[in-house]
């Protein structure tokens, strides 16, 4: 090996180097000729041979002899410290031969790792080399394996063998329903404890089920409220327990509320467009909203895909001369798709091309390969977590109503997935004025002008804060940027009673192009954005006026039933 190979000094030193440097050799072969299922990209082409920056690689070299060194003389003592949750347990400290290889399997998962930052390419295939020996490595972990877990071994032993004939009935059980298990899902029911609040289906088409919200105040105002969530998901992620539901926070705040329940889509489904959707749900709900309540202008907001949705429903009204939105409110979504985070790995011409033939002129993706996606970007946490609880131990998850939401998946028709995959993450062309045409009129985001609410959570993976914050350079209206805690969800759902997390405000109106630079200015507000976005919501609202006795209005829009309705229900 290399002159960073250290000199042990110890009677053993020269079997051990020697073994260390077999060690290192297999990793470097494995990492030349791993076939990364063609995530590699640019200059390296699928099979060849990677090229190593030599500097880091001595470097990488030198800190695994080092490391590996201390590591064994920590197990011949048999003081091993491991600190990874995943071996956190009792067992894996009470086992010196357990608690050795959880730390050799970490000491080597760092090296690969490091390896992947090694590689000499471009930003983007570093990246996604990174995302694949990541997802190796999170496989590869002692712990997803019952001859090697220390807990679920001792868990046996004390059950009489009971946790694992446990853990194959759970097994089972998920094989026959399509995905593993994140909670208990027999204890939730849609519109029994998660989807409640009142309310009632006013219109309906192929698309979506228009909800309005029964009023929790005297009066509300004048400008009512409409909620586009993401067609990716099911709406009750807005609307999961009376305590931490987004909607009835809003209606208890006197705003006459309206949500897009979508239609989980089928094969009658399977030639939709991205125009119809726009079309035939978002300004479809804006005009039937304006058509119930009798207002000439309503307030809406997107969240997540929901927002890309709305951003482009407004574009297309305002090409048409039309503004019936007097405000915009945008949480974790992207309107400029420069900065998409992780999912940027699995974005190229090739990739998107291959989409467009499988299912562009007609199709569904199904709801599970889309959870199954987002759940691999997580894997530890979303993946083998649960694998480890579930089977190896044989427990029954928690009941907790995000993950049960989690698991409720959606289709998707192929035409729209072709569409906004191209259209948005792979050239960009919403923020790109007359680049694109939905249903038929030219885009122009800057035309789109009133003010706006954005939204981003700090340590989201799906739509980065920076992804988020790109928004403030492109919408021309006044502006407000939140930044909250946590992630996608978590940051999003956050009740003001409950007196968690925080969020940054930044108070003006100048809006840096680097999201950081905002971030330096800003101010760290204990609690829940929420009362800020409420108190900045009732300024656009109106005036207030006596809050409706009835759902819908006249015969065009009778009660057609009782929310959260059936579309909501439909399984994929």
């Amino acid at each position: 090996m290399s002159s960073a190979t250290p000199d042990f000094g110890t009677p053993w030193g020269e079997g051990f180097q020697q073994s260390l440097a077999k060690s290192w050799g297999q990793a470097m072969q494995h990492f030349q000729t791993i076939d990364l299922g063609g995530l590699k990209s640019g200059t390296a082409p699928t099979g060849a041979p990677l090229q190593f920056s030599q500097e880091k690689l001595n470097t990488l070299q030198g800190q695994y002899f080092k490391d590996a060194s201390e590591l064994w003389n920590q197990g011949l003592q048999s003081s091993v410290q491991v600190k990874d949750r995943r071996f956190s347990g009792e067992a894996w400290a009470a086992n010196p031969m357990a608690a050795f290889n959880a730390a050799t399997y970490l000491l080597n998962a760092r090296t690969l790792m490091g390896l992947a930052d090694a590689v000499e390419s471009d930003e983007k295939t570093r990246t996604r080399i990174r995302f694949a020996i990541e997802q190796w490595v999170a496989a590869s972990a002692p712990s997803n394996f019952l001859a090697f877990n220390a807990e679920a071994q001792k868990k046996a032993i004390e059950t009489k063998g009971e946790s694992i004939a446990k853990g194959i009935q759970n097994l089972m059980h998920d094989m026959q329903q399509g995905h593993v298990s994140m909670t208990d899902e027999s204890l939730f029911e849609v519109g029994k404890n998660v989807a409640t609040t009142e309310g009632a289906v006013v219109f309906e088409n192929e698309f979506f089920q228009l909800i309005e919200y029964k009023p929790l105040t005297a009066k509300v105002y004048e400008k009512p409220f409409l909620l586009v969530p993401p067609c990716i998901n099911k709406f009750y992620i807005l609307d999961l327990q009376p305590e931490n539901s987004l909607i009835r926070y809003a209606v208890s705040q006197g705003h006459r509320t309206f949500v897009v329940s979508w239609r989980n889509p089928d094969e009658s489904m399977a030639q939709k467009s991205w125009d119809d959707y726009i079309e035939h749900a978002a300004i479809e709900a804006i005009h039937t909203v304006q058509a119930i309540t009798g207002a000439p202008k309503i307030n809406a907001l997107g969240f997540c895909v929901g927002g890309t949705i709305l951003s482009t429903a407004l574009a297309v009204l305002a090409a048409r001369g039309e503004k019936p939105v007097a405000s915009a409110t945008f949480l974790t979504t992207l309107i400029d798709f420069t900065d998409t985070g992780i999912l940027d790995v699995f974005i190229d011409e090739n990739f998107v091309k291959f989409r467009e033939q499988q299912m562009g002129q007609g199709g569904l993706l199904k709801g599970q390969d889309l959870a199954s996606t987002f759940s691999f970007l997580r894997p530890n946490d979303l993946v083998w977590n649960y694998v480890v609880g579930n089977y190896l131990k044989g427990e029954t998850p928690p009941p907790f109503d995000l993950l049960y939401w989690n698991s409720d998946s959606t289709n998707l028709p192929g035409p729209f997935y072709a569409w906004y995959l191209r259209h948005t993450y792979l050239e960009n062309n919403l923020v790109k004025p007359a680049k694109v045409k939905v249903c038929g009129e030219s885009i122009d985001l800057s035309k789109v002008d009133m003010p706006v609410y954005i939204y981003g959570s700090r340590e989201d993976h799906i739509v980065p804060i920076g992804g988020a914050y790109a928004s403030t350079q492109v919408l021309p209206g006044k502006k407000r940027f939140v930044m909250g805690a946590s992630g996608h969800i978590a940051g999003v759902i956050n009740p003001p009673a409950a007196k968690k997390r925080s969020h940054w405000l930044s108070e003006g109106s100048k809006f840096p192009a680097d999201v950081n630079s905002w971030i330096a200015s800003a101010k760290e507000v204990p609690g829940s954005w929420w009362t800020d976005w409420s108190d900045w919501l009732k300024t656009h609202a109106g005036k207030p006026i006596a809050a409706p006795k009835t759902y819908g209005k006249a015969a065009k829009y009778k009660v057609i039933e009782a929310a959260p309705g059936r579309y909501v229900k439909v399984k994929a």
